[in-house]
């Protein structure tokens, strides 16, 4: 007997979405035996968004669904059990428990450890009685002597505390949430909350939130069949939280797409106060496969008062942002270079900038230059023996672009020259730099209506992303082969 997830909506007619998720919590330890108890017929949890949109639908909540349809309120739809099945992506997902009381929806998800087709007579899945007397005891916790919406948010703050301890793993061991804030004598019940040494002072002003999602992905190429190319994407999320109140609680959620890459290797900050196993379990090391956790990641925390990483995180994403070519032939003075970049197809064409740098180390200054460009424009520092061509913000319709030249250098003058260890002879490569705003190669995002603020007033929340190169070489196909640079990736 478990539950796989738990919600509590605010209905608010009038506005574009009806709603908003106050407090949401999902058992990913209950999820998985949920797959294996339903087989064939399990249905996966929804985000907060489409679960939110697809309840109130189903309950007569939305403005614009007053009308009869028939796949709802038809004669054979008549519902006298609160419990519901709601449509998701093309499937049912059930059963619901869900009640209207004081102006919130109460919502959870029981785990029926059962297959769901045929589907079983309710009596016989004791979780639904669970959830019920769940649902009942968080209504009698946040409505009990409430007055106004200031201990309304206190008590939700409180929510995801009391339920490690009333419903731990998803199994319901006392609904009476009160005797459970009692018993673990919450310091905002018993005396009023003294500043933590930690936090030095507190905030006055208007209320803000920015969450700024930062992906830097790093790649070598060699385009050699006894050398794999390499790539990784590493994420920080960093936040800045300007609330009043002494110990202001905020919960962020990271989503990915339906297509998006599961996050591994998650380092928290420490003023995180509670986090779903599943999250920190997921690792690189492990080979991927469908049972990967893929979100929503879930961080409560009590925000310090200045920039802070909230996490960090790394993800194994199917291929490079850019595909690369270059080769590179030496004739006495003279180089020839040849090369070719791809975008892929399911990256954001819209660069903030993007630029190749290619060094000639170990050479004399760069005297002549011939070349032919298909885009983008080439600089070229002689002293400094480079060429920078600068692709531009977009790529051409085709997604590849092309360079071949030649390039003659003159006496090589050890002062002034740039010198490697590494980059003697044919061995050379090619950096890009560029830069792209409001995406990630992960898909990952903040969604602003699922961040959770519990403080007075209602904050201005901000939400920012954007992929950064960093490391991305690629390698002369025509230099010495086998050669090992994964110590540039470090």
């Amino acid at each position: 007997m478990a539950l796989r997830a738990v919600w509590l909506i605010s209905h608010e007619p009038g506005t574009p979405l009806g709603g908003t998720v106050r407090f949401s919590r999902r058992y990913p330890t209950v999820e998985k035996r949920a797959r294996v108890f339903n087989g064939a017929s399990y249905v996966s949890i929804p985000e907060d968004g489409p679960f939110l949109k697809s309840l109130l639908f189903e309950l007569r909540l939305l403005d614009e669904d007053k009308d009869f349809m028939e796949s709802r309120d038809s004669c054979s739809r008549i519902n006298k059990t609160s419990v519901y099945g709601l449509p998701v992506g093309g499937e049912e997902l059930w059963p619901v428990v869900a009640f209207l009381k004081n102006g919130t929806v109460y919502a959870c998800v029981p785990l029926v450890e059962q297959t769901l087709s045929p589907r079983p007579p309710l009596i016989s899945i004791s979780a639904v009685s669970q959830g019920f007397e769940l649902l009942f005891g968080i209504q009698d916790f946040l409505y009990s002597g409430q007055k106004n919406d200031t201990e309304l948010n206190t008590k939700l703050s409180q929510l995801p505390d009391l339920l490690l301890h009333a419903c731990p793993f998803g199994t319901l061991l006392d609904a009476n949430l009160q005797h459970s804030l009692d018993s673990i004598n919450f310091a905002s019940v018993t005396h009023p909350q003294k500043q933590p040494a930690w936090k030095a002072g507190t905030y006055k002003g208007k209320p803000q939130v920015s969450i700024s999602i930062t992906e830097k992905v790093k790649s070598m190429q060699y385009d050699k069949q006894d050398i794999a190319d390499t790539w990784q994407v590493v994420g920080t999320v960093t936040c800045k939280c300007d609330l009043e109140g002494i110990m202001p609680n905020v919960t962020v959620s990271l989503n990915l797409p339906t297509n998006g890459s599961p996050l591994q290797d998650i380092l928290i900050h420490p003023c995180v106060t509670s986090l779903d196993s599943a999250i920190l379990t997921s690792s690189s090391i492990d080979a991927l496969d469908d049972s990967a956790f893929s979100g929503p990641y879930k961080f409560p925390f009590s925000p310090p008062l200045e920039s802070f990483n909230l996490c960090y995180y790394t993800s194994q994403v199917p291929v490079p942002p850019i595909l690369g070519f270059y080769q590179m032939k030496e004739e006495e003075i003279q180089l020839k270079i040849t090369i070719n970049l791809k975008l892929h197809e399911s990256v954001k064409n819209n660069f903030e900038f993007c630029e190749a740098h290619i060094p000639f180390y170990n050479r004399g200054p760069i005297t002549h230059v011939e070349y032919k460009v298909s885009f983008g424009q080439l600089e070229v520092f002689r002293e400094k023996s480079l060429l920078i061509w600068n692709i531009g913000q977009k790529f051409p319709k085709s997604m590849e672009i092309s360079l071949s030249g030649t390039i003659t250098f003159g006496a090589k003058s050890h002062e002034k020259q740039p010198f490697d260890h590494i980059c003697i002879g044919g061995t050379a490569y090619l950096k890009l730099h560029f830069r792209i705003l409001d995406y990630t190669l992960t898909g990952c995002y903040a969604d602003q209506h699922s961040v959770q603020v519990f403080t007075s007033g209602k904050p201005k929340i901000s939400t920012y992303r954007k992929l950064i190169s960093s490391d991305y070489y690629i390698w002369n196909s025509k230099a010495p082969a086998p050669v090992t640079y994964g110590s540039l990736l470090l």
